[in-house]
């Protein structure tokens, strides 16, 4: 009897502890998606500025520079974050992935080509 009782307090304990857990994960997905939904057209406007600003500075808008490229990844990346949220409903799992990995790419574009790469936009002191 008395086991019966403790595993039963250890099934609601941990019970309780998964429900808090996926009430955190969901919470985090919608913060995920709302940020992104917010910077995603920001990104979008600095892309699009730049190029003016390129085509007054070079005579080009697009030069195929490290810098705009990997800018470009990054705005391909959380497209397909925003469609696959809004256009296939996914949830969870697979959209934070993408998350993350634009995530990753934005650091690459800051970091990476800025201090590493050659280029208009690079300042690579590191190599």
């Amino acid at each position: 009897m008395e086991n019966e009782i403790l595993s039963y307090k250890t099934q609601k304990v941990f019970s309780f502890i998964n429900f808090r857990k996926w009430q955190l994960i969901k919470e985090l997905d919608n913060w995920s998606y709302r940020v992104i939904s917010l910077g995603f057209p920001l990104l979008t406007i600095g892309i699009l500025s730049g190029a003016v600003w390129a085509n007054e500075a070079w005579g080009s808008y697009w030069n195929w520079d490290p810098k705009e490229t990997w800018a470009l990844i990054t705005w391909l990346i959380f497209a397909i974050y925003l469609h696959t949220r809004m256009i296939k409903g996914w949830q969870g799992k697979k959209p934070a992935i993408i998350a993350s990995l634009g995530f990753f790419i934005v650091w690459i574009c800051y970091l990476g080509v800025n201090l590493l790469g050659k280029g208009l936009h690079s300042y690579g002191w590191l190599i």
